[in-house]
């Protein structure tokens, strides 16, 4: 496609939000990606739906300007109806903010544009996309009937397609991504092949099963394969710029489809490393079910008769909630004194035996906080592979301000944010240097629903 002279966008009010300009005064592209990028961003707040769609086959739907400003952004500022429908049905994400802290909605809002407003604000008009938390994106297939038949688990272990990951005191073997040319360099795991791991595996180390590829049962498998004790050096010679991570946090910065199965991987690592006895008789026990059950060595022990909990890997549920003021305007954040200074997250708490989603939230954000809270409205999950904890999101509604610590609680530090303050946070412009979790973090993305779903600024 050839490459059109860039022109300078023009915009017909005087108007202008706080801090921010929809384009720089001049357009000085360095490559031919900023002048697609540019170009997008051009005919974005023109209204070319069909240059804007050709555009996005070479630039991301949600790119940015030097300003944080998105094609979306310069469609809702100029009230493009028909290109803001043709960017959500691409993906485009509502909840982007620029560094004035405003979404394609506010911007919409705040030149009166009705018609954008309700295009963004559709639902219908949004792809259905549940979301999904960092360690949560597992593309494997865990093929949960294949564990119960080990003579297709000891087949499966010895195909040329196999790939095995490794461990070692639960410290996953990574790599940096080469495809990956950043700053911050994300990481892989490093992949075996069963001829690379042979003589390990010959001495039966702990095995665990991780699923299929695809639902093809000839697809590639997937094993995790505990390496304690196993020399280094032979698996450096496989991968020489792999090393053993410590987990937290540098899993944090993974390739997110590897960071699901490592969760996967290490959460049952991480139980059989703790209950290698048995719970009910105090006997040993040994592994079954591929690595996903564990049974009692004592015939006697009541453990085999009914269904145990003992003799599956546990799952530890945990609440973590962002509560808001009664009236909307604020949402309440807390402290812990294992913070990093000057960070504040969500309220959390574990599940207690018996008792449900709602009262959990109620419960820990009172016992806190000294808030009481009503309406819970449930968000998403993340899985915590450390050691093995679900995280529910919920966003609750408070009824009450008045903030009451518990002195012996860890909670150090508790106050209600108002919305600009909270986006100052997120954007790293608090004036107290204030910061809240990243992104990969289930309370990041809680918080920045909050702030998506607030339009008055």
């Amino acid at each position: 496609m050839r490459i059109r002279p860039l022109v300078r966008l023009s915009f017909s009010c005087s108007r202008r939000m706080s801090g921010d300009r929809p384009a720089s005064s001049a357009v000085k592209p360095s490559n031919v990606a900023t002048q697609y990028q540019e170009q997008l961003f051009d005919s974005a707040a023109k209204g070319n739906v069909e240059h804007v769609l050709t555009l996005l086959k070479a630039v991301d739907v949600d790119a940015k300007n030097d300003r944080g400003w998105t094609a979306l952004m310069f469609a809702a500022r100029n009230g493009q109806v028909s290109v803001i429908k043709s960017l959500l049905e691409q993906g485009s994400s509502v909840n982007i903010l620029n560094s004035s802290g405003q979404t394609a909605l506010d911007i919409a809002n705040f030149w009166n544009h009705s018609d954008a407003s309700s295009a963004l604000s559709d639902s219908t008009v949004v792809p259905t996309q549940e979301c999904r938390n960092y360690y949560s994106v597992n593309p494997l297939n865990r093929a949960s009937d294949r564990r119960k038949h080990p003579e297709w688990i000891d087949q499966a272990v010895k195909r040329d397609n196999t790939k095995f990951i490794v461990f070692s005191d639960l410290n996953p073997f990574l790599k940096q991504d080469p495809s990956v040319t950043s700053r911050k360099s994300k990481y892989i795991l490093c992949l075996f092949s069963y001829k690379q791991l042979a003589e390990h595996i010959a001495k039966k180390p702990l095995l665990i099963f991780l699923g299929l590829e695809t639902w093809d049962s000839e697809s590639a498998v997937w094993f995790a394969v505990d390496v304690t004790g196993y020399e280094e050096s032979k698996l450096k010679d496989v991968h020489n710029d792999g090393f053993f991570a410590n987990p937290f946090p540098l899993t944090m910065q993974m390739d997110e489809r590897h960071a699901g199965i490592f969760a996967e991987a290490r959460s049952i690592l991480t139980w059989h490393d703790r209950y290698s006895f048995c719970a009910t008789c105090g006997s040993p026990t040994v592994v079954r079910e591929a690595g996903y059950k564990r049974v009692c060595d004592n015939a006697d022990c009541r453990s085999h008769k009914g269904i145990h909990n003992t003799c599956y890997p546990r799952v530890d549920p945990s609440l973590i909630m962002l509560v808001v003021s009664p009236d909307a305007s604020r949402c309440l954040l807390g402290r812990k004194k294992s913070f990093p200074p000057k960070m504040f997250s969500c309220l959390a708490g574990f599940m207690e035996p018996g008792e449900c989603i709602e009262d959990t939230c109620r419960r820990e954000v009172e016992e806190e906080s000294g808030i009481q809270v009503g309406r819970v409205e449930y968000h998403s999950s993340q899985p915590w592979p450390f050691p093995a904890v679900l995280m529910l999101g919920c966003i609750t509604h408070a009824k009450t301000e008045t903030i009451k610590l518990d002195n012996d609680d860890e909670l150090e530090a508790a106050q209600w944010f108002t919305r600009p303050e909270v986006v100052q946070m997120i954007t790293h412009q608090h004036p107290d240097g204030l910061f809240l979790p990243p992104k990969q973090a289930i309370a990041h993305q809680l918080i920045r629903t909050w702030v998506g779903n607030t339009s008055n600024l």
